[in-house]
């Protein structure tokens, strides 16, 4: 899976990394290897993160994709 990822310098320093395709995915870092690394953590933080089960009678479904 490929996921885009924004790098920004910061203005006190460092850089700052933000995941478009899932919202309040960021992180930050004092160098660029660093940054991707705490990135791509964040990123799998992200995507394992626990959905809560679909409220019963609703109608709702949890499904897990792969890509």
């Amino acid at each position: 899976m490929n996921i885009k990822v924004r790098i920004r310098e910061a203005e006190e320093g460092g850089f700052w990394a933000e995941v478009p395709a899932l919202p309040g995915c960021v992180s930050q870092g004092e160098t660029l290897d660093e940054t991707l690394a705490n990135v791509r953590e964040a990123i799998t933080g992200w995507l394992d993160a626990d959905v809560a089960p679909p409220e019963p009678g609703r109608g709702e479904r949890v499904l897990e994709l792969a890509f």
